[in-house]
């Protein structure tokens, strides 16, 4: 140690490892769980622990910022549709999108799968901060395409069209719009996968698989057909929401609180 002044003293130390890697991050948390005489601070610096902080800082704020994407998805998509269940639906149909998204960049960036093909040559790792802009990114998106189809089946079903038929004729009817939408924003998100740095890389391929997916797999097959299983069901809330909804619901025009 090099004493700087009369209260700090400090030492520069190399790992073994890459910084990333797991024995480096080993490494300084034994350093920081070190018991150090007198109750000085022993403060740890660097690549690998700026990296184990910035996990730390993630994962510490994520139950925060989850929960406001949840609440204020839950509450607008209920605001529009009187319905209790279709938010539910919306957000579990958003989750299997980002999760089918992140399976594919482990697939591609972890497990080397076409790597070549994207003249990718490493860190093979999917980077923290690219989880974070792809949930963001993805979700938003994907809660867009959700807008689209449910306002159409809506207005449908409230003109008098039935469950079945609503969700045939919302999906026919927006179907050329998300796909038109969906490809202009993969083909735009694919011509950065071109960049030399990797973490534009990964964005770039995980926004175009995302908005792909969940414009075909999701949109496309995933979301009538659990409409079309639920029936009136989709439609269903307490009498106290039913008539919150009447008051203070979205709607397109003014003829009127939706048929409940």
């Amino acid at each position: 140690f090099v004493r700087a002044n009369h209260d700090v003293a400090y030492t520069t130390a190399a790992l073994d490892g890459p910084a990333l890697s797991d024995s480096s991050q080993d490494a300084v948390h034994a350093i920081r769980d070190l018991a150090v005489p007198g109750g000085a601070d022993l403060l740890v610096a660097g690549n690998t622990a700026g990296f184990i902080d910035e996990k730390a800082s993630l994962a510490d704020n994520a139950p925060i910022a989850l929960g406001l994407v949840v609440l204020l998805t839950v509450v607008l998509l209920f605001l529009l549709t009187g319905s209790v269940l279709l938010p539910l639906k919306t957000l579990v149909m958003n989750t299997m999108t980002l999760a089918a998204t992140l399976g594919i960049l482990v697939i591609v960036f972890e497990k080397k799968f076409l790597v070549g093909a994207l003249s990718y040559p490493g860190p093979y790792s999917v980077e923290v901060t690219s989880l974070v802009f792809l949930f963001a990114v993805a979700f938003a998106l994907a809660t867009d395409y959700a807008v689209l189809v449910i306002a159409r089946i809506k207005e449908l079903r409230d003109a008098g069209t039935s469950n079945e038929d609503a969700v045939a004729n919302g999906v026919a009817r927006t179907g050329r719009i998300i796909s038109a939408a969906a490809i202009m924003i993969a083909v735009v998100f694919a011509a950065f996968a071109v960049s030399p740095v990797f973490f534009m890389k990964q964005i770039a391929v995980g926004m175009a698989l995302g908005v792909v997916i969940d414009a075909t797999i999701v949109r496309a097959l995933l979301v009538p057909s659990l409409m079309r299983l639920l029936g009136q069901a989709n439609w269903w809330a307490p009498g106290p929401l039913r008539r919150l909804h009447a008051r203070i619901g979205l709607r397109e025009s003014d003829e009127g609180p939706p048929v409940v």
